[in-house]
């Protein structure tokens, strides 16, 4: 298959050895910032936020909690994806009027959709919203990986690391977050040995079912 985006996709890999050596552009960042913002949430609600970490002090501390892996002390940058603490009637009016500002859109058009939400999660358990939280992380954490393979920058995703003492180094709980994934970004080691190779995946026809 003849396809740009589809060479970019076979190109990336979960980098295992970053050059510590190389920095992103502040145009890579931004772009990445960008990509973060624009992605998809359910109900459009962002329930996330992007903590960048450049800070080589802060990266080294992250290694013993991050199961000793070293791609967070030798990368460039590493993305930690957060969730908000809770969505709440607050946070839902705060959109709904972000909405009304930027699309000019008449109150009696977002009203029901607003009144709707507000019911719908003032009957949800907190541990079910934290749930649904944590699977937009994952929204866009796919979404920056796709990005990444696109503008030639590695990543690295990584559930393996200590939430609640990345919490605690980075005082999330503080801003009202707690960390989900870890994204360290960068470039490739020259010496990273599985940078070549082979993609090992099931297959499109067996991965894929049309009906």
């Amino acid at each position: 298959m003849n396809s740009g985006i589809i060479n970019k996709l076979q190109w990336r890999y979960a980098t295992k050895k970053f050059d510590p050596n190389k920095t992103l552009s502040e145009e890579k960042l931004e772009i990445l910032k960008e990509a973060f913002n624009l992605t998809a949430t359910s109900y459009g609600l962002q329930p996330l936020r992007l903590i960048v970490v450049s800070d080589p002090e802060i990266k080294e501390q992250l290694v013993p909690i991050s199961m000793d892996q070293q791609q967070v002390k030798d990368a460039s940058h590493v993305l930690i994806f957060c969730t908000e603490s809770t969505v709440n009637s607050k946070y839902i009016k705060e959109h709904f009027n972000r909405v009304e500002d930027i699309r000019d859109t008449p109150r009696e058009i977002l009203d029901p959709f607003e009144l709707y939400l507000l019911q719908s999660f003032s009957e949800k358990k907190p541990e079910d919203i934290e749930q649904w939280m944590t699977k937009q992380a994952y929204l866009a954490m796919g979404n920056l990986l796709t990005v990444c393979a696109l503008e030639d920058i590695d990543a690295c995703p990584m559930e393996g690391f200590d939430p609640e003492k990345y919490d605690e180094l980075l005082q999330l709980t503080q801003k009202g977050l707690r960390s989900v994934l870890v994204m360290p970004v960068g470039h490739r080691a020259d010496d990273d040995m599985f940078a070549d190779l082979k993609k090992v995946r099931r297959g499109v026809e067996k991965v894929v079912i049309s009906i």
